[in-house]
């Protein structure tokens, strides 16, 4: 499904503003809404969602909202979805369809920087689209890496180990995938192996980034959605400031590459990146497939 929204996307079938963030006094938190229409589906909706970084103190998720479908010739309501679980789902496939077109195909070792909900998302879509044989896992919370390990082992059979730093974790890694809530880097471009491909997921706003400069400046730079990574990607926007790359190091969006009119990894000595916005197109195309399995099951 996220392959399907990728072309509509690249072809224009797929409409969708910018998102609109308001951030609370102090930015201890914000509310962010992102509309889109799906003109192949013939549906629209919104993602409403709240994110409060310091929620995992309280015990609560740090992303929370709604997602609502609409028919897109009458304007009828459709279905409202739990956003956290459309989010966690529609990132983590995103990043499995970027990684089977970016990644080596002899992609075997795995890093994850992070242990919340997306770094078990994660795991279980890589392994969907490449051999994974071994998982590296840091965390700045060592025990929710330990638990998230444990897990993971028992679950499909595969060495899991966590290291003592992020460096340790990404250096011999085929495929990285940050997933943090971190406003400053925690991968280094000086630890970073020729052929490595990395789904950077975490940041989502242009202050806050989760590779360094030299991460970017070495590989080549793909996205989902070239207006959100030109205005809310840290992670380029950043390096761009400090005057290190240009636009035109944004290389494609992973809807051209699928269709063939940009070029994706062209050998094997090359690092990707696929800076992952979170779009709202990939909410809606979720949502709807989410909406026919249940009206074909007859709820």
């Amino acid at each position: 499904m996220m392959e399907k929204m990728f072309r509509s996307l690249a072809s224009g079938e797929a409409v969708q503003p910018l998102r609109s963030l308001m951030w609370l006094p102090g930015k201890t938190g914000l509310l962010g809404m992102m509309p889109g229409y799906a003109t192949s589906l013939g549906v629209m909706g919104i993602k409403v969602i709240s994110v409060f970084h310091a929620n995992r103190e309280a015990g609560l998720p740090s992303h929370q909202g709604v997602v609502m479908l609409f028919d897109a010739t009458h304007g009828q309501p459709l279905m409202l979805f739990d956003a956290g679980e459309i989010t966690a789902i529609r990132t983590a496939a995103t990043s499995a369809v970027a990684t089977q077109l970016l990644s080596r195909k002899n992609s075997s070792t795995l890093a994850i920087i992070g242990s919340g909900e997306q770094a078990a998302r994660h795991i279980e879509a890589m392994r969907l689209v490449r051999k994974i044989k071994q998982v590296n896992i840091w965390s700045r919370n060592e025990a929710n890496a330990k638990e998230l390990a444990e897990k993971v082992s028992s679950q499909f059979n595969i060495p899991v180990h966590v290291t003592k730093n992020a460096k340790e974790a990404v250096e011999h890694a085929d495929i990285i995938c940050t997933v943090t809530s971190s406003k400053e880097p925690v991968v280094m471009g000086d630890w970073i192996a020729a052929g490595t491909h990395i789904n950077a997921v975490g940041s989502s706003t242009p202050a806050t980034r989760e590779l360094d400069t030299a991460a970017i400046v070495k590989s080549k730079l793909f996205t989902d959605c070239y207006e959100s990574v030109f205005n809310e990607a840290g992670d380029f926007l950043i390096p761009k400031n400090e005057e290190a790359v240009t636009d035109d190091h944004v290389k494609a969006e992973i809807g051209e590459v699928l269709s063939g009119t940009k070029k994706g990894r062209e050998n094997d000595e090359e690092i990707t990146v696929f800076k992952s916005l979170g779009i709202a197109a990939e909410d809606i195309f979720s949502a709807w497939h989410i909406y026919e399995k249940v009206k074909q099951n007859g709820q």
